[in-house]
């Protein structure tokens, strides 16, 4: 019988990063068979074009000689080659278009790992000995995830291309020419918050915020344009549903545990829309006046304040004139509501406070700590 010898190391252990070898190996399911030469002549593409939508694309030059694409990035550069040539499409615009799509798909990327990446360290803080078995049914669940992941990219596409479509045609019929509401809402003492908090911490609050800010504003019939960290971006076609929605994100977070009070600074006049994003006076104006509102305020632009007393239901508090960088002297006033009148969007805030509340409590409670049951509002006290 022969000597077996020493016995074998163990098992290795494994850590989160099992999951997102896995999810790496499968998210291409492509041979990489041309390198950039190959792929500039079957696309029928020059070099630097090609490049240059790479890069618009958002991925870095690919080395002379390395085989970096496959027949599906082939067949696609060969689509936009014929766009651009076709005279359809005049090249910037395409360019643009390929910015808008890789940061986009960057964006979705970045969640979709960094879901999978906290989940995978969960179950490895709950599951006992670091094994391989106990990240493989995860792994087995994104790759059914990632084969569904492109129908449903495709059906959300189409939903905001027709929605997209729709706000156009109607702005293009409306008699209006006052231009849209632009809007920013940032959250008070963000900066001071993130010296004193864990990245964790720091991160659930950026969460619970954003979450606020898409419940309210899309609730409210506005568009959130973009998250910057403590701030958001958002544009609203009806100056009265722009009130609501800003006084409904003051009311959300004023009493959410987890979040400080959000300012929120609103003007009225013409925006420039391109890629994805608002450019002009307008957007710069919003931005100054959420800069120098106090916590829990919403001020608005003078435009603003006519358009809403002419509809009526606001009352204002004048502001002495302000400075503005770049801007001048401008007139701005407080708004609140006349009488303190329930907000339309009273159910979407409670919903987002009681969420709040519950997350609040549920995390106290990991920690040994017990709140009270908030009294019934139906009942005295």
């Amino acid at each position: 019988m022969s000597d077996p010898g020493p016995p074998g190391p163990p098992p290795p252990e494994v850590d989160g990063s099992f999951v997102l070898l896995a999810i790496e190996q499968m998210a291409l399911g492509q041979e990489l068979e041309y390198d950039l030469a190959e792929a500039c002549s079957r696309a029928g593409l020059p070099e630097e074009e090609l490049r240059h939508i790479w890069r618009s694309l958002g991925f870095p030059d690919p080395p002379p000689g390395e085989r970096l694409f496959t027949q599906v990035d082939v067949a696609n550069l060969t689509s936009v080659a014929e766009l651009l040539h076709s005279g359809v499409i005049d090249p910037e615009v395409a360019y643009g278009m390929t910015r808008v799509i890789g940061s986009s798909m960057a964006r979705v990327a970045s969640a979709l790992v960094d879901a999978v990446s906290a989940r995978a360290e969960k179950a490895l803080r709950e599951g006992g000995p670091l094994d391989s078995s106990l990240l493989e049914p995860l792994a087995e669940e994104g790759d059914a995830f990632l084969e569904s992941f492109p129908a449903i990219l495709d059906q959300v596409w189409r939903r905001h291309l027709q929605a997209a479509v729709r706000r156009r045609l109607l702005r293009t019929e409306s008699d209006e020419s006052n231009g849209v509401v632009v809007g920013f809402a940032d959250l008070v003492g963000f900066t001071a918050l993130a010296q004193q908090v864990s990245d964790e911490e720091l991160a659930e609050v950026v969460d619970q915020f954003e979450r606020l800010a898409y419940d309210v504003v899309v609730a409210g019939g506005g568009r959130v344009l973009k998250m910057i960290g403590d701030e958001v971006m958002f544009l609203v076609e009806d100056p009265v549903a722009a009130a609501e929605i800003a006084l409904g994100l003051s009311d959300a977070s004023r009493d959410a545990a987890e979040l400080s009070d959000v300012r929120v600074g609103l003007a009225l006049g013409p925006v420039l829309e391109r890629e994805g994003d608002a450019y002009g006076p307008t957007v710069n104006l919003a931005s100054r006046i959420t800069s120098i509102a106090y916590p829990g305020a919403v001020v608005v632009s003078p435009e603003l304040r006519t358009a809403l007393e002419e509809a009526g239901g606001y009352s204002f508090r004048h502001m002495r004139p302000r400075y503005l960088k770049h801007i001048g002297r401008v007139s701005l006033a407080a708004l609140r509501r006349e009488d303190d009148a329930p907000s339309t969007l009273r159910e979407a805030i409670d919903e987002r406070r009681r969420v709040m509340r519950e997350a609040v409590r549920d995390k106290l409670a990991s920690r040994g700590i017990e709140l009270p049951e908030p009294p019934d509002p139906a009942e005295p006290e």
